[in-house]
């Protein structure tokens, strides 16, 4: 079994967070026809109530909601929430600063309208994949760019860039002043 098809397994119910009746319909449709579970939620509130209640397997956002609330403040709760469910940004907004928010609240991909149905999807699965593979790294795993040590002070482990190597830096659990190891 690849890859895609592991991924394409893991995504099944996506979540549909337009206020904009025929685009979410639309949406829903082209999923449907694609195999997916898609549910709507037409601003924030229901968009939260249906993440917390039934966590979807994906998010495709839209950024200009109802009620005060925009994409962003969503994006940037549900991945409070769970951080490896993908959010992918489907907005008529095509700047770069939005692009730049975006990924500082912790969306996933960002597509605008019009879009493509095809590459949709195909962002949607790279996204889920991304996510998957994240979860499912082995943290603990050594990295070549990071230096992992304990704290002499409070035994913390930390870890940091190989940029600091033999350099002295405080603690952040008890600041206490740790060199990094050069080796």
């Amino acid at each position: 079994m690849t890859d895609r098809v592991a991924t394409d397994l893991i995504v099944h119910r996506v979540l549909i967070v337009d206020d904009d009746r025929n685009e979410a319909e639309s949406l829903q449709s082209l999923l449907r026809e694609r195999r997916f579970a898609p549910e709507l939620a037409r601003d924030g509130g229901q968009a939260h109530s249906s993440f917390v209640m039934r966590l979807p397997d994906a998010v495709l956002l839209d950024l200009i909601l109802p009620n005060g609330v925009t994409g962003f403040e969503v994006c940037e709760r549900m991945k409070r929430e769970n951080r490896n469910v993908p959010v992918v940004i489907v907005s008529a907004i095509d700047r770069d600063d939005a692009r730049d928010l975006a990924v500082r609240v912790g969306a996933d991909a960002y597509v605008t309208k019009p879009f493509d149905p095809d590459k949709l999807v195909a962002v949607m699965l790279e996204a889920a994949e991304k996510c998957w593979r994240r979860s499912h790294s082995d943290s603990d795993a050594p990295s070549s760019d990071k230096v992992r040590f304990p704290c002499p002070g409070c035994g913390k482990k930390l870890k940091v860039s190989v940029s600091h190597r033999g350099k002295t830096l405080n603690c952040p659990g008890c600041a206490y002043p740790a060199l990094v190891p050069n080796a």
